[in-house]
């Protein structure tokens, strides 16, 4: 049991380093395959997202803001319970922005991620940013 749960908590820390990876490289096949189809997305914007599709455009959308990102992850809180799990990871996040050129956005806050096993294999159903704060440079 206890081999599991180190197995399964490996497997949650991987499906959010490809999260940021994918990111990072825009390898949105890399992205999207961190998602359930119906994942609902809380706290990039005034309305919840629903489904991975549509949370893909807004990102590619968000993306054409910025020049290279890079995705920086503090050690994950998970909590698993079967097939089930929740997520607490946090993040500090630079983003290269492409007006004003030259500057920086930098980024920190926390991802709330709710997974769930699906075809054998963790992904995000519910996933929140908590911004701790931002600042530009």
């Amino acid at each position: 049991m206890a081999q599991d749960l180190a197995l399964d908590r490996i497997a949650l820390q991987d499906v959010m380093l490809s999260y940021a990876a994918g990111v990072d490289e825009r390898d949105f096949d890399l992205y999207r395959s961190c998602f359930a189809d119906d994942v609902a997305v809380h706290g990039f914007g005034d309305e919840t997202v629903h489904g991975a599709e549509a949370w893909l455009d807004y990102v590619k959308n968000a993306l054409e803001r910025f020049g290279p990102t890079q995705h920086m992850l503090g050690p994950q809180l998970a909590t698993v319970n079967g097939d089930n799990a929740h997520c607490r990871t946090d993040v500090q996040a630079l983003h290269y922005l492409k007006e004003p050129e030259g500057s920086t956005l930098t980024l920190w806050a926390t991802y709330k991620s709710d997974m769930r096993r699906i075809d054998g294999r963790w992904r995000i159903v519910r996933h929140e940013l908590v911004s701790r704060g931002t600042k530009v440079e």
